[in-house]
């Protein structure tokens, strides 16, 4: 069990990674694109489900895209689920978007 998992860019795999210590990473893999940055796919091992992992990789990647000033285009179903629940991240996503976040 991670207590505080530590998430890094690693902009070379296109991904925000944790390294779970045992040869094994969660990742959220994206595309940069002009202006924006799409999350198209995110991954937990099932080892380590239930741990807050994939939130975590979510909230590092929507912090990061904030900073930078990127809008959020959310393919991954763990993005558009996070963003359904978190209307306080939602300005990320851009209006020709929006219709991956709602119902």
């Amino acid at each position: 069990m991670i207590d505080s998992p530590v998430v890094r860019d690693n902009p070379e795999r296109n991904q925000f990674e944790i390294d779970l210590g045992d040869g094994q990473f969660a990742y959220a893999k994206y595309n940069l694109l002009p202006g924006a940055i799409r999350f198209y796919h995110t991954v937990v091992p099932e080892s380590h489900g239930g741990q807050g992992l994939g939130t975590a990789l979510i909230k590092a990647g929507l912090a990061a895209a904030r900073k930078r000033g990127l809008k959020v285009i959310p393919i991954c179903p763990f993005f558009r689920a996070y963003l359904k629940k978190h209307p306080e991240e939602q300005d990320l996503v851009p209006p020709e978007h929006r219709n991956l976040i709602e119902d």
